[in-house]
């Protein structure tokens, strides 16, 4: 029988981050610091607004779009962040953050164009967009410079071919916060080249010490050639609600709605007035905000503690990107040595791009016990290999 999955298809590898939490299934009593979920449950007061939506009957189709209600509050939302968006052109509710990235590249990428991206980044930015047809342009970022995608680098990179610039700030993997003179050194760039700039700030709620997120989007001339991704996954521990949204360019954003109705017609109508529900207690997430805080240094200190380790305290997310250099394997060695010896799941670094290569991704986002209790197994691990 001949293969009937198409090209686009058949390139498609599993996911680093699922293959490694597939294989601490089968090993009893791991702890895992590999999946970038909140360990928090969702507000009550959000899930109580979603079961009210179901019982007054709320269970059926909405707009392509998103109900108005919950584009206007998210408006207000964006707001915050010195951003205008027009409710009904200029927002879509998604599928998740992932979903408001999919659209997006879909009906933004023609085969052949050139992405800018930064490495180390979120390993499935580079898979959607071989899948669109595009081709990933790797910009790398060093811990010398806290992980920061330079202006310099990103201009090194520009062609012809040049089209999207995709950022991501709080970032994943490596914590990083892009400030607000680092964005515009970029928007002089963007709108230099004339590049379409994809902005996912799906962690714009988890930072500390005192920083504060910036959008790209809220810099003079910026809006309408920027496209913001954002979710309540992370901020509101709402990664199974699946609800996300995107705002800017007028043009994108209708066909991005377009594209939805084709793929699933609408986000489910219960999770929409959770969201709002979600959006009205804002507020309250300052205190989870130092909870992660906390956990932030938990770890970052448990790390440093460790003989051939090192670990930069990141300003944002909730992950941290250790240098396991001095260990003498390989970042995916390392891994899966910790996974086997000391029952702890983290993520090689290599897993993001090249120059993750020498790093481990740990998500802190879980309870104190366990992030003292896998220090104590890695640490214990590594004192056994010297």
């Amino acid at each position: 029988m001949k293969n009937f999955l198409n090209i686009r298809s058949a390139g498609m590898k599993k996911n680093a981050i699922r293959a490694m939490c597939d294989k601490a299934k089968k090993i009893p009593g791991s702890i895992n610091l590999g999946i970038g979920e909140p360990d928090l449950n969702t507000p009550v007061e959000v899930i109580e607004a979603g079961c009210k939506a179901l019982h007054s009957g709320k269970t059926r189709y909405t707009a392509n779009a998103g109900i108005i209600e919950l584009r206007i509050e998210i408006a207000k939302h964006l707001n915050k962040y010195n951003l205008s968006a027009n409710p009904e052109n200029e927002i879509i509710v998604t599928m998740g953050g992932m979903g408001a990235l999919a659209l997006c590249l879909l009906v933004t990428i023609t085969p052949g164009d050139e992405i800018l991206l930064q490495d180390p980044q979120w390993l499935n930015y580079f898979s959607q967009i071989k899948f669109c047809g595009g081709m990933p342009i790797l910009v790398p970022v060093y811990e010398e410079n806290e992980f920061k995608v330079s202006s310099e680098s990103i201009k090194k990179r520009i062609t012809n071919r040049t089209k999207i610039l995709m950022l991501n700030s709080p970032n994943n993997p490596t914590g990083t916060v892009l400030d607000y003179n680092d964005l515009k050194d970029i928007a002089k760039l963007a709108k230099e080249y004339d590049l379409l700039v994809v902005s996912d700030e799906v962690y714009s709620t988890f930072v500390y010490d005192g920083v504060k997120h910036h959008s790209i989007a809220s810099i003079d001339g910026m809006q309408e050639r920027t496209i913001v991704i954002n979710s309540f996954s992370k901020s509101f521990a709402m990664t199974g609600w699946r609800i996300g949204f995107a705002s800017g360019n007028k043009k994108i954003i209708e066909k991005m709605a377009m594209l939805q109705e084709n793929l699933v017609a609408c986000v489910n109508a219960s999770s929409q007035y959770a969201a709002i529900k979600a959006l009205s207690i804002f507020n309250k997430t300052d205190k989870m905000i130092e909870v992660y805080r906390k956990k932030r240094n938990l770890i970052v200190d448990g790390l440093n503690s460790i003989r051939g380790i090192s670990c930069y305290k990141p300003k944002g997310s909730f992950y941290v990107f250790p240098n396991v250099k001095k260990i003498g394997n390989n970042s995916e060695t390392v891994a899966n040595e910790l996974l086997e010896k000391a029952n702890v799941v983290t993520i090689p670094g290599s897993a993001f791009g090249p120059h993750g290569e020498g790093y481990l991704r740990i998500s802190y986002a879980n309870s104190e016990e366990n992030l003292r209790e896998a220090v104590k197994r890695i640490k214990k691990h590594i004192e056994n290999l010297a």
